[in-house]
């Protein structure tokens, strides 16, 4: 049960059947850090860490009347997108924040699953492109999403760098390029790029694999420090450390 006293973030994403990515990690992080999470369901998907097998979309109407079932009952202090789907779907989400500015939006631009399948179509990352990453706070492209977005590719430490200072600038957002899936680094290395300066963020590397989830915690957990009032900076470093203790408990 919420008290008064509780911030709320909300979450705009699909639904993982297997608990472990998706809306289902976002609310566990959110709950977990002491936020109260609201959600929108974009996509309804049959899913592990290995694959996903089958996914549905909502309807945008669907997705905006969720949006606005929340804004209706709840003072939002922080907002996160993860897998939208289709244009259709980013539309709605950047409607909404249109009229909703003042909430710090964290952007996870989910685009291709690990194991190859498509989450966002190619006209999606159009429009998340012209829509919605000018309206957001931060947008927290991995590797492959970074070079989607640059149109670059990245294969360095130094090109991580640069990539961040790309994606400042042409989209007006903060830039949280995550290095954990490149190889021949001994630490998971991420560059932030915001109009306050740059920061290397590192930590050890993990040596498991078939990790799951570990993007959408990620970029949960930052949410969760702003809606705790953090500054973006602060909530990056709060978060990284987050996502490392739960690799590594």
């Amino acid at each position: 049960m919420r008290t008064p006293e509780t911030p709320v973030a909300l979450t705009i994403a699909g639904s993982d059947s297997g608990g472990e990515a998706g809306l289902q990690a976002d609310l566990r992080t959110f709950a977990f850090l002491k936020v109260h999470g609201t959600c929108a369901i974009t996509c309804v998907t049959a899913q592990n860490r290995n694959a996903v097998a089958r996914l549905e979309p909502c309807s945008p109407r669907m997705v905006r009347a969720q949006l606005e079932a929340v804004a209706a009952a709840f003072p939002l202090s922080a907002a996160k997108t993860g897998m939208l789907y289709s244009a259709a779907i980013v539309r709605e989400a950047a409607a909404f924040f249109q009229q909703a500015r003042s909430v710090p939006l964290v952007v996870d631009p989910v685009i291709i699953s690990t194991s190859g399948r498509r989450l966002l179509q190619r006209a999606g990352v159009a429009m998340l492109q012209r829509a919605l990453l000018p309206l957001a706070a931060l947008v927290t492209p991995n590797l492959a999403e970074a070079e989607i977005l640059t149109g670059e590719k990245i294969a360095t430490l130094e090109e991580m760098r640069a990539a961040a200072r790309v994606i400042r600038q042409r989209f007006g957002c903060a830039a949280l390029v995550k290095g954990g899936h490149l190889p021949g680094t001994p630490e998971a290395v991420d560059f932030l790029c915001s109009g306050e300066g740059e920061w290397m963020l590192s930590a050890p590397r993990a040596k498991v694999k078939g990790l799951h989830g570990t993007g959408c915690t990620y970029s949960a957990a930052i949410t969760a420090w702003l809606a705790h009032g953090r500054p973006l900076v602060q909530a990056v470093k709060l978060a990284k450390d987050y996502i490392t203790r739960m690799i590594f408990a």
